[in-house]
């Protein structure tokens, strides 16, 4: 009898110390992974106020290279194209060495997850710029761009950003028609709505672009002379990105008139 009572506390505690190993492994795994709402809240502010070294610094918080993972890739393309935006007037090599490895990057997470509507809407806008930047790439990175945009709008119809890059690639079509401003327009004003509507739900990952859209949408308005509604989504766009360096441009020339 005390050999069996020895023998089920020994079991006992082969059981707590396996337990508490699954625990401790458990809680370094969570320790592991990045807070994406964190890395991209980091993202954004450093686009934002056009900082394009505190934007390089937050790839040091995506996490190990493995094991790899859609989001990781995602992020990591996301910074890029923030880096292929901020360097366009800047540094048109880099900003292609930026775009570059955008595409590289999503052409990964979608292989890791084929059904990632946002990384496929934002591939196709990093092969839009990459086409802009290297003229003997346009053909191929357009078709490619189109085909994208396409599997992105049929796996989620309503997702704002898939929406607003589509949208974003008809309004900076180099010589867009008025009728692909008119389309443009059409796609921001539906992806300001989905993005009202997304903001009433639980904090979204990925969640960025609101601010961005309502900036588009200012643009279109201004191009038509609709100042008053320009000002108005400039406004809401401030309200979200009180930071965002386009939109208090495009503010302080509207007010000066």
């Amino acid at each position: 009898m005390g050999l069996m009572l020895v023998k089920t506390r020994l079991c006992l505690g082969f059981v707590r110390l396996s337990l508490a190993a699954m625990a401790l492994s458990l809680t370094a795994a969570a320790a592991e992974q990045p807070n994406w709402l964190d890395i991209e809240s980091r993202i954004q502010y450093s686009y934002y106020t056009e900082d394009s070294r505190a934007l390089q610094n937050v790839t040091e918080g995506l996490g190990p290279a493995e094991p790899d993972s859609a989001f990781r890739r995602y992020y990591a393309a996301l910074i890029d194209y923030r880096l292929t935006l901020l360097d366009w007037a800047r540094d048109k090599s880099r900003a292609k060495d930026a775009a570059d490895a955008c595409v590289d990057n999503l052409d990964v997470a979608v292989k890791l997850q084929r059904d990632f509507a946002d990384a496929l809407a934002l591939e196709s806008a990093c092969l839009d710029l990459l086409a802009g930047l290297q003229a003997w790439r346009a053909p191929f990175a357009a078709a490619k761009s189109g085909s994208l945009i396409e599997k992105a709008r049929h796996a989620a119809p309503k997702n704002p950003r898939v929406l607003l890059l589509d949208a974003v690639s008809l309004y900076e079509r180099p010589k867009a028609t008025t009728v692909d401003k008119d389309r443009a327009l059409q796609g921001f004003e539906q992806a300001t709505a989905a993005f009202e509507a997304e903001r009433r739900e639980a904090q979204h990952v990925p969640g960025w672009g609101a601010a961005e859209a309502y900036v588009y949408l200012a643009k279109c308005q201004l191009d038509r002379g609709a100042t008053l509604k320009a000002r108005d989504a400039l406004e809401r766009a401030l309200l979200m990105a009180p930071e965002l360096a386009e939109a208090r441009r495009l503010m302080k020339k509207l007010t000066a008139g």
